[in-house]
C-alpha cells in the first residue's frame, strides 16, 4: 500500500475518499534507558537507545496505519502525518495517521 505525505498521487486519480486512519503505538523507557539519559544530558549527545525506540515506534505506527486503511478497503493512504507525545511521563506514545483513498492509474 502506498503512504505518501503528499496530498495526491501523480499519475493516480483518487476515485473514493475512505476517511481519516489512525496507527497507534505507546513505547515505555526502560530503566537503563532512563539512567542513561540522564548521564548523556550532563555531557550532550544522542540518546541511542531512544532514538531506536522511536524508530521502531514509527515503523509499528506505519504498520498499523495500513492494516487500519486495509480493513477499509484502501489503496493509498495519503497527507500522512506523525504526532508524539509524552504518557503518563513513562513513555511516548507515537501516532501515524492519513487520510485512506482508492486510487486507480491513469
Amino acid at each position: 500500500m502506498t503512504v505518501t505525505t503528499g496530498n495526491d498521487l501523480p499519475g493516480y486519480e483518487i476515485t473514493a475518499v475512505l476517511g481519516e486512519v489512525f496507527g497507534l503505538t505507546v513505547r515505555t523507557r526502560h530503566l537503563g534507558s532512563q539512567i542513561g539519559a540522564s548521564l548523556k544530558s550532563l555531557v550532550g549527545g544522542e540518546l541511542r537507545g531512544m532514538t531506536q525506540m522511536l524508530a521502531e515506534g514509527r515503523q509499528e505506527a506505519i504498520e498499523r496505519l495500513r492494516e487500519e486503511a486495509g480493513a477499509l478497503g484502501a489503496d493509498a493512504i495519503i497527507a500522512m502525518r506523525f504526532d508524539s507525545s509524552d504518557f503518563a511521563q513513562m513513555g511516548t506514545e507515537i501516532c501515524a495517521y492519513g487520510t485512506a483513498v482508492r486510487a486507480v492509474r491513469r
